[in-house]
């Protein structure tokens, strides 16, 4: 009922501005040029940095800003310090600011576990899953002092910290954020969209669903925001995007999303196949997209991302971004591959292309390969990311790490695209 209610305060919003679905404008296709690669002996300090104000060059990361659009940085003190002196099994994991670009307000969302006794730095732990959920932290001073710490709730009575958003009650279940390209969005209509995801609970309410027969199973679930008095956010919840488990192992998850000329929201999820349920493979591996006309609360039933043309492409179980830039053309940014793959591999090539804003499909003619294996890599992972737009060029900025198979070694790495109409 609740999501009934807002849908239809959101269409009555956007009918006011113009913003319902009408035809889309005929694509017009950028020119994506590899303007450099960089190898790092360190990991680029754009490495996880956004600007600090809707305009200007000033920019900041976690204990760091720089005066001068990323080209030196200095120690920067933020405070208060919520984190020290935390119990031992909690955990605060932020993931990389993002700046309101209407408010100016940077949000920090943080994948939280507060579970005693549990190791706090463990990798991917199993029990995870049970006690997953957000917190998010605002700044009005470009990140120096924040405000508070707060858990995510969604608005209403019915929830609680224990019992954050539908369908989750933490130590049965959880909810978290995805890699770094599912960050957060501002729509037209000033809500703030946050994908993220959660594994879902049996239809007893006691045990994991997973149809999919991987090793795990997760839905797509889209947190919207409303900022309030005292740069707070209220939060709503929409649907779960629900995968199929006769078609995707592990279900839809690592959610990024971009609001379309036409107002539309596009979401563009990673699939899997492999695991109990598909163990040769024989599953194609795709990316997968839904769309919501209603400002993010209900989505269309997911089905295979393509090219603008219709023809499907491969796509390993991978990370992706979608990308708004200021020329007002979507962009996307993951792995593409020639044949089909096996779950996760292989991560490469890395490549960027335009998104059609009338068929919502990947346009084949734009899309550059960005980097790849080279013939003495015995492999490579090209994944794990999240790209910013300099003010000053226009050029997107890619800072990542090459990585060996397994994620053993890893060299950082800089790519600069230059974008041009």
């Amino acid at each position: 009922m609740r999501v009934e209610i807002r849908r239809a305060q959101i269409m009555a919003f956007m009918a006011v501005v113009g913003l319902t679905a009408n035809a889309a404008p005929a694509a017009e296709v950028s020119t994506l040029t590899l303007k450099s690669k960089t190898l790092l002996d360190e990991m680029s300090p754009l490495s996880g940095a956004t600007y600090q104000r809707p305009t200007g060059l000033e920019m900041m990361k976690r204990g760091s800003r720089s005066p001068d659009n990323g080209r030196t940085w200095q120690p920067m003190e933020s405070g208060p310090d919520f984190d020290s002196n935390l119990p031992y099994g909690y955990r605060r994991s932020p993931h990389s600011p993002w700046l309101d670009p209407v408010n100016g307000n940077i949000l920090v969302l943080l994948n939280c576990m507060d579970a005693p006794g549990k190791a706090p730095h463990a990798h991917e732990p199993r029990w995870q899953w049970y006690y997953y959920y957000l917190r998010y932290r605002v700044s009005t001073d470009g990140g120096r002092t924040w405000l508070f710490d707060e858990p995510i709730v969604q608005q209403g009575e019915d929830y609680s910290p224990k019992h954050p958003i539908d369908g989750v009650y933490i130590t049965k279940n959880c909810f978290f954020l995805g890699d770094s390209g599912s960050h957060p969005i501002r729509t037209r209509e000033g809500t703030v969209l946050v994908p993220m995801q959660m594994p879902p609970l049996d239809p007893d309410g006691e045990g994991f669903h997973n149809p999919g027969g991987g090793w795990y199973w997760l839905d797509s679930m889209i947190l919207i925001g409303r900022w309030t008095e005292g740069n707070r956010i209220v939060w709503d919840a929409s649907e779960p995007i629900k995968g199929d488990g006769d078609r995707t192992a592990r279900g839809l998850y690592e959610p990024t999303l971009a609001q379309m000329p036409d107002g539309n929201i596009l979401c563009v999820m990673r699939g899997s196949n492999g695991g109990g349920s598909d163990r040769d493979y024989a599953w194609p591996s795709h990316k997968w997209k839904c769309v919501s006309k209603d400002g993010g609360y209900t989505w269309s039933k997911p089905e295979l991302w393509k090219y603008a043309d219709g023809e499907p492409f491969f796509s390993p179980a991978s990370m992706s971004e979608l990308f708004t830039h200021s020329n007002g053309r979507i962009y996307w940014i993951g792995n593409l591959s020639q044949g089909n793959c096996r779950a996760n591999h292989p991560r490469w090539p890395l490549v960027i292309g335009q998104v059609d804003p009338k068929t919502y499909g990947l346009i084949r003619e734009s899309v550059l390969v960005i980097d790849t294996k080279q013939p003495d890599e015995p492999d490579v992972n090209l994944s794990h990311r999240h790209s910013h737009e300099d003010r000053e060029t226009g050029h997107i900025i890619i800072p990542t790490t090459r990585a060996s198979a397994g994620y053993k070694s890893r060299r950082p790495v800089l790519y600069v695209v230059e974008v041009k109409e």
